[in-house]
């Protein structure tokens, strides 16, 4: 399959008009690849090493959920690191295509693979978008597991190196009930608040974000919402791995995930 066709095919699926205005879906770098077979190095966040390893790989095409240029560029010089993964692009012959908040919202997107790690049942968008889409996924657990099950579940399904939730004073409180979504997800606590879910796992949340999860419901009667925060690259990295193996069953030359995407935080024992 060339990469023009990939793309076609992606873009059915996971249109780039659908991403948020702020955002920067599709082609960040396109050297002149589209008629080349496709060979894909998929990763979470296109960095020098991930390029580095896409020129070891022969790939022609990172394709990555991060973008590579958020904000309008004023400039382009030596030394600096989007400026270094433009000249290697054009240089090593290898476009850089970006699937952000577009693939946030589709099936088989970063919060529904979520969903389905956690085997949610009857499983809506937090916020919809349009029909059957939208940001977020929220469903029951069946069975349903305490807290602490739920932790460890998360834990041990995605292996973040460090796992935060709201202060709680019961681990074996039942939750049926649960919100998932993957990145950065905090401004989406009154949302999910509405849906009756529970608990909420996400990640990059602030100190006051939990605060404000644990007053989410309010009322004597309703809990509070747990948030949980599993970190960015916990959250998101599974659909990059779901993503490798649709592209797999299209019969690509060469695809394969990244050995080199890493989680930017270090956690100090």
């Amino acid at each position: 399959m060339k990469i023009v066709d990939l793309i076609t095919w992606f873009e059915a699926w996971a249109n780039p008009a659908w991403c948020e205005s702020w955002d920067n879906c599709g082609w960040q770098i396109e050297p002149g690849v589209l008629q080349e077979k496709a060979r894909v190095l998929v990763c979470l966040t296109p960095t020098l090493a991930v390029m580095e390893e896409a020129i070891a790989e022969n790939a022609n095409l990172i394709f990555a959920h991060h973008p590579l240029i958020f904000n309008p560029l004023k400039s382009l010089c030596t030394g600096e690191a989007i400026a270094e993964m433009v000249r290697l692009a054009f240089t090593q012959n290898i476009g850089i295509y970006s699937a952000h908040t577009n693939f946030d919202q589709v099936q088989d997107g970063t919060a529904d693979v979520l969903a389905q790690i956690l085997e949610l049942k009857e499983v809506t968008p937090i916020v919809p978008t349009q029909a059957g889409l939208g940001y977020g996924r929220v469903g029951l657990l069946e069975p349903f597991l305490t807290l602490q099950e739920l932790l460890t579940a998360i834990q041990t399904r995605l292996a973040p190196p460090n796992l935060i939730f709201s202060p709680t004073t019961d681990l074996q409180q039942i939750i049926s009930r649960v919100a998932v979504l993957g990145g950065s997800g905090a401004g989406y606590i009154s949302a999910v608040a509405k849906t009756g879910a529970q608990a909420y796992l996400t990640s990059d949340c602030k100190f006051h974000q939990f605060q404000e999860s644990r007053d989410a419901y309010g009322g004597l009667r309703q809990r509070n919402l747990i948030l949980i925060d599993a970190g960015h690259y916990a959250t998101e990295r599974p659909a990059c791995d779901r993503l490798v193996q649709k592209f797999q069953s299209l019969n690509l030359d060469w695809v394969q995930l990244s050995q080199k995407d890493e989680d930017f935080r270090q956690f100090f024992a």
